[in-house]
């Protein structure tokens, strides 16, 4: 968008939508073209897609590469590949009550939606439901996050270069932007952010009846049972926590660690996090003022023990990575999900407790179990409800386009990647034809009589 002036909303939508009108998106050679086209963009663009997101979250390079351009090219090809596969009309057997005839499932693009992109992973969470959507043979408005300024504006600057501008449309803006979009009654949403604006999205969608996705967050707990390998735990929690600062949908916002390995869990933290860290400042970089503010709040309020980090720096918006001890329950750490460099861990007595804890609380966007029992993890798998689950390692079921990733209840509601993205964004339309002769049908028409009734009730 150019600085001044505010974006056409109206004029976005109608080119978008004429152009669903005419029938190209339907052609499955014009959905992988454009797949290709975008992983060609986050390859050809990845220097300045690292430069873009060090300006507006200080990530360091390798992550950058890991979760943007990575992730976001091998989902495009992904989709690429398979996109014609997924088009197939899928056959269902009949009853025999319903020979003879035909049926079948048509997978249907919804038309022209829209996806808002967060701020966090501002590529790939934005893009990788792009994927899906275009696979499925949508028009899409693209809205990034205003919060990441320097990738919204390289995206509105990549996107026509790469994509089929009468089908794929950047539009840059806040809030009020976001609304007016919604407000034109596009045929779906996905939204992928926070729980509060996840419910101001919903809202704004109910006026027009358009179906929403929404990928949100939560307070997604790691269960340590006291059979764990505790150092390789201790390891792969740490480094998914420092991860973009801990400013990631699925990191672990606290840890059930039984009472047996906890210390030895803290000390390894220690350890991992002095290893992964050495050499770097003391303080991870925070988005901006408002996040740090509330984090830091969050770390003068508490209640339980700082035994690794704590440090703060307003000035340059930094934050330790920390470790508390077993803070209160009624606390900031334990109601609100953390979003940064700070981890709770809390005691327990068994694996049970920790299952009874996080049943009591709002569905997690993911659970993650460290244990070498089947027994246990077959406990968690069974008993704790969430949108995904991992054993031993954290994050990897969103690298996956194998998998549906998405929330529940408060974490969020539908689901995409690969396939399940192309679903998401297809309506299955049900078809089944019958054949004129011979007329069946005949034996059902009224007058009703009583060998009709004879013969349903047989059918029954």
């Amino acid at each position: 968008m150019t600085a001044g002036l505010e974006p056409d909303c109206a004029a976005t939508i109608a080119r978008l939508r004429h152009t669903f009108d005419s029938g190209r998106t339907l052609d499955v050679d014009w959905r992988r073209t454009q797949l290709r086209g975008l992983a060609a963009m986050v390859v050809d663009n990845a220097d300045a897609i690292v430069d873009a997101v060090s300006a507006d979250l200080r990530r360091a390079p390798f992550e950058t590469w890991m979760a943007e351009i990575l992730a976001t090219a091998n989902e495009a090809r992904h989709a690429a590949r398979n996109v014609r596969r997924w088009t197939r009309r899928r056959f269902r057997l009949l009853e025999w009550t319903q020979l003879p005839g035909r049926a079948w499932i048509q997978y249907e693009p919804y038309g022209t939606v829209l996806v808002i992109g967060p701020w966090n992973v501002p590529f790939q969470l934005t893009l990788t439901p792009v994927i899906g959507a275009i696979a499925a043979g949508n028009t899409v408005v693209i809205k990034p996050s205003e919060l990441a300024p320097a990738s919204s504006r390289l995206l509105a600057e990549m996107v026509p270069r790469y994509l089929d501008p009468d089908a794929v449309a950047v539009v840059e803006g806040d809030g009020a932007i976001t609304q007016e979009l919604i407000a034109h009654g596009l045929d779906r949403v996905l939204f992928t952010g926070g729980t509060a604006v996840g419910h101001k999205i919903m809202a704004a969608a109910s006026g027009h009846l358009t179906p929403v996705t929404l990928e949100l967050g939560g307070k997604s707990p790691v269960i340590v049972a006291e059979d764990a390998d505790v150092k390789t735990a201790a390891r792969r929690i740490a480094w998914i926590k420092l991860m973009n600062s801990g400013q990631i949908c699925v990191a672990p916002d606290y840890v059930l660690a039984h009472a047996t390995v906890r210390d030895r869990l803290i000390d390894e933290f220690r350890a991992a996090i002095s290893e992964f860290r050495a050499g770097a400042r003391a303080g991870l970089p925070i988005v901006n003022g408002s996040q740090f503010d509330r984090l830091a709040g969050a770390l003068a309020a508490t209640r339980g023990d700082i035994v690794v980090g704590g440090g703060v720096d307003a000035q340059r918006l930094e934050i330790e990575p920390t470790v508390v001890i077993d803070p209160a329950e009624d606390e900031p750490l334990m109601t609100e999900e953390i979003f940064g460099p700070v981890l709770p861990v809390l005691t327990v007595e068994s694996v049970q407790q920790a299952v009874g804890f996080v049943r009591q609380r709002p569905k997690p966007l993911a659970v993650y179990l460290f244990t070498r029992s089947a027994a246990t993890r077959e406990l968690v798998v069974r008993r704790v409800p969430a949108g995904g689950m991992v054993v031993n390692q954290l994050l990897m079921q969103v690298a996956t386009a194998k998998m549906p990733f998405g929330g529940v209840g408060p974490s969020g509601m539908g689901a995409y990647h690969g396939r399940f993205g192309f679903e998401e964004f297809s309506h299955r339309k049900s078809v089944l034809t019958k054949p004129t002769r011979p007329d069946l049908s005949s034996l059902f028409y009224p007058p009703y009589t009583d060998k009709g009734l004879r013969l349903l009730r047989r059918m029954t």
